[in-house]
């Protein structure tokens, strides 16, 4: 094999519409490039002289496919070959779920496209499609192959029509080709040395434009973000240190500097920079995967967003407009839950709008539609469950791009142009505020939880008037405190003439502000390690995500008491009639055991 001399190695995207010939492509290069194990291009054309069926470049591919062993890696979404310049991976087209997933996940970063076109069909539906979708990834180094020249007679007035009309699409995406090359890979015409057959073309052969590609710099002059993978806590010997752990996907983090972690807004301080078997460092740039301590300990979770207090914060809703491409064979629908992931951060997701679906094959714009079908491209608004936090398209890619989950299964993705308002925003801002300005305690929620035996929780228990529910709130709090618990019910009494003395009571336009008091003496009560048991009147979904914004969700559990059902709540437990408040009150403790929350003797 050649040496190479690039600095570096060059992820490389190849699409094209079927039979347009991207195999046939990838074999050439394969060949012409001597990247493939010795003797296999002539035990390929034996077989195929055997079988008396006529030699394809494109057969290279099937047969490396269980070549791993013999110094080749090909699978369904990545080829490696090298020119004597730098080695390449070649990532396999849009509409390639693998390849999309990848991408919008940041697992792989394409930094440039070779979009095949066949010069016998001209431009396809999918040709037009892949270029969407190649501007919609931010993909901005692509050159056009015209294959199959050789079947036009190496005609040039077909390779400029092509060339006309795809550049004109491409325009209308603000994107431009850096080159059209008229190619035939079967024959090796422009592949890795110039045609004769086509004296009239005196551009790069594909070889020469790739290496002629330059490696995209990652954004080391963006703002610090580091998606929160894990935080791990060590005790072995005495070591008590709290490790964030993620990657860096863009900018830098050092010793000394101030982290804010979103959607929570919590922030502290660098304490040190942790890598696996290696030296004490003072610096973490991008691309890295790392760990860091903090000054003080906070409690954040997988999926936060963590960025320099000193730098451009990220965007925070529970609302967003994003251009979507959809994959899943099922529809999207407004109708269904899906997970919206972003980094680590996976939420529940409805589609709550669709402003417009677009035909990635001409650009017509359907208004109307409601719902988005396979390899529709669309702008939509989706709804989270809780807010969660971004960048926005043109600004940080790794943190602006997202995957839906359909079933477990990824079933298309796209890039967030837009935070949109929500119902929750204002609660935000102030949650975020009092979480950056939080004086830290020096006993930990671990600890407290150790010391008391129970999880701190939130325990609302909500129904229709009289159905029993103060009753069961205050058998449970006597149950679990007799147990040893340290629990305790609040009355919404207790709130209205006391931290809500100064609203009007039975106003119901300050409902909303009730619930954000209630939730602030929840998240103090249970910052404090406490079990609080919280009884209201038909609460709704709208109500519970309100008090979520303050209150840790997984710290959430909520009750329904009585047979009928009134709001939307999702509720996690139904209890449809009041026994008795023994009876009923052992059901919910029941919840705390199965949930964790409390200890369940064996």
């Amino acid at each position: 094999m050649n040496n190479k001399t690039g600095d570096k190695d060059l992820n490389l995207v190849i699409a094209g519409h079927v039979d347009h010939g991207k195999s046939t492509i990838i074999g050439r290069m394969l060949a012409d490039t001597d990247s493939l194990p010795e003797g296999k291009l002539e035990q390929v054309k034996e077989t195929c002289r055997k079988n008396s069926k006529p030699f394809e470049y494109a057969f290279l591919l099937d047969a490396l496919k269980d070549e791993q062993a013999q110094g080749i890696t090909i699978d369904s979404a990545r080829v490696f070959f090298q020119t004597d310049f730098r080695q390449y991976i070649i990532l396999d087209a849009p509409g390639h779920i693998e390849f999309l997933k990848n991408m919008v996940t940041g697992a792989a970063r394409a930094e440039a496209a070779l979009l095949v076109i066949d010069a016998s069909e001209g431009v396809k539906e999918n040709s037009r499609r892949h270029g969407y979708m190649l501007s919609m990834l931010g993909i901005k180094q692509i050159a056009v192959v015209v294959n199959k020249m050789d079947l036009v007679d190496y005609d040039e007035d077909t390779y400029n029509e092509i060339v006309a009309e795809y550049t004109e699409f491409l325009a209308e995406l603000g994107m431009e080709a850096e080159t059209f090359i008229p190619v035939s890979g079967m024959l090796g015409d422009n592949v890795a040395d110039s045609s004769e057959n086509m004296d009239w073309y005196h551009g790069k052969t594909v070889l020469e434009q790739l290496d002629s590609f330059e490696n995209e710099a990652l954004p080391h002059n963006k703002p610090f973000r580091m998606p929160v993978q894990d935080v791990y806590k060590f005790t072995k010997g005495g070591d008590d240190r709290r490790i964030v752990a993620g990657t860096v996907g863009a900018g830098e983090l050092n010793i000394g500097d101030e982290v804010v972690f979103y959607p929570s807004g919590k922030k502290s301080t660098v304490k040190t920079i942790e890598g696996f078997k290696e030296d004490q460092q003072h610096k973490v740039k991008v691309g890295k995967a790392t760990g860091f301590t903090l000054d003080e300990q906070i409690y954040i979770t997988r999926g936060e967003l963590a960025s320099r207090a000193d730098e451009a914060e990220p965007k925070v809703s529970a609302r967003i407009k994003a251009n979507l491409f959809w994959l899943a064979r099922q529809d999207l629908v407004k109708d269904k839950v899906y997970y919206l992931k972003v980094g680590t951060a996976k939420v529940k997701a409805r589609l709550e709008k669709i402003n417009r679906v677009i035909d990635a094959s001409n650009l017509d714009q359907d208004e109307s539609k409601e719902k988005i079908e396979r390899h529709d491209v669309a702008e939509v608004v989706f709804k989270l469950d809780k807010a969660m936090a971004f960048d926005l398209a043109g600004e940080i890619e790794e943190t602006s791009r997202f995957v839906i989950v359909d079933d477990f299964e990824i079933a298309g993705g796209g890039i967030i142009s837009e935070a949109m308002e929500d119902e929750q925003s204002w609660v935000r801002e102030k949650v975020m505020r009092r979480n950056y300005n939080w004086e830290q305690s020096l006993i930990s929620r671990e600890d407290r939880a150790e010391k008391y035996n129970q999880k701190s929780t939130l325990i609302l228990i909500t129904g229709e008037e009289d159905v029993g529910k103060k009753p069961t709130a205050k058998a449970l709090e006597k149950r679990l405190f007799n147990d040893g618990k340290v629990v305790y019910f609040l009355g919404i009494g207790n709130l209205l003439y006391g931290v809500d003395a100064d609203i009007k009571n039975g106003d119901n336009g300050h409902k909303e502000e009730h619930l954000r008091r209630l939730a602030e003496v929840s998240h103090l009560m249970l910052d404090a390690g406490a079990i609080l048991v919280v009884t209201a009147v038909e609460l709704s979904q709208s109500d519970l995500e309100l008090i979520k914004t303050t209150v840790n969700p997984q710290q959430i559990e909520t009750v329904w008491l009585g047979d009928r059902v009134t709001t939307d709540l999702e509720f996690d437990l139904h209890i449809p009639e009041f026994t008795s408040e023994k009876e009923v009150s052992g059901q919910i403790k029941g919840l705390l055991q199965d949930r964790g929350i409390i200890f369940r003797p064996w």
